[in-house]
């Protein structure tokens, strides 16, 4: 007989892990891998670079399981994981544009991506998308990251709050302040 591990608790599916059943941590990825995709593209702005986050994510998520605790949401713990992934990502980057700038250009080499054509209205929406991403990545964390996890994620005010360390009248504060920043940002382009 086989287990169903779609009834399992977050819980127990963290203690089979532990105890070696891949399958367990399998299906906490299910479980969990379109909000943690959420809040990494929603952070950083580049759906390619968020893919690769995400499953940094999981690496570090499933290496550092045994520090899990199971009366705590597993989406909490997971968004905590992401949220520091995506602070590494920007250190990282900042380091590489910096050595980037450094070296010289004559060795550059430039490509041009081929692009299939699309209609028009497509073009536009995927460049509006763009756009706003854009725009929500270059937000300071301290507003970025409620943003992200109260409109991408839809966590509750007191969850954003418990995730970011932060009190509830901060996330509600900070929201504000963001959608406010992100409209002037966007009127401006």
């Amino acid at each position: 007989m086989t287990l169903d591990l779609t009834s399992l608790t977050d819980g127990e599916l963290a203690a089979l892990s532990i105890a070696g059943r891949d399958t367990a941590f399998a299906e906490i990825m299910r479980r969990y891998r379109e909000p943690v995709y959420r809040i990494v593209a929603g952070n950083i702005g580049d759906p390619d670079e968020a893919l690769d986050l995400v499953q940094e994510c999981f690496v570090s998520a499933h290496r550092a399981l045994r520090r899990y605790e199971p009366d705590r949401p597993m989406r909490r713990w997971l968004a905590t994981i992401a949220l520091n992934k995506c602070r590494d990502w920007r250190r990282r980057r900042a380091v590489r544009r910096l050595f980037v700038f450094a070296l010289p250009l004559e060795g550059a080499a430039t490509r041009v991506a081929e692009e299939r054509s699309l209609p028009d209205a497509e073009v536009a929406g995927r460049q509006e998308m763009a756009r706003v991403s854009r725009a929500i990545a270059e937000l300071p964390a301290a507003l970025r990251e409620p943003l992200v996890l109260r409109t991408l994620q839809d966590m509750g005010q007191a969850e954003t709050a418990a995730t970011l360390s932060i009190s509830e009248k901060a996330v509600e504060t900070r929201v504000r302040r963001a959608r406010a920043r992100l409209a002037e940002r966007l009127k401006d382009q």
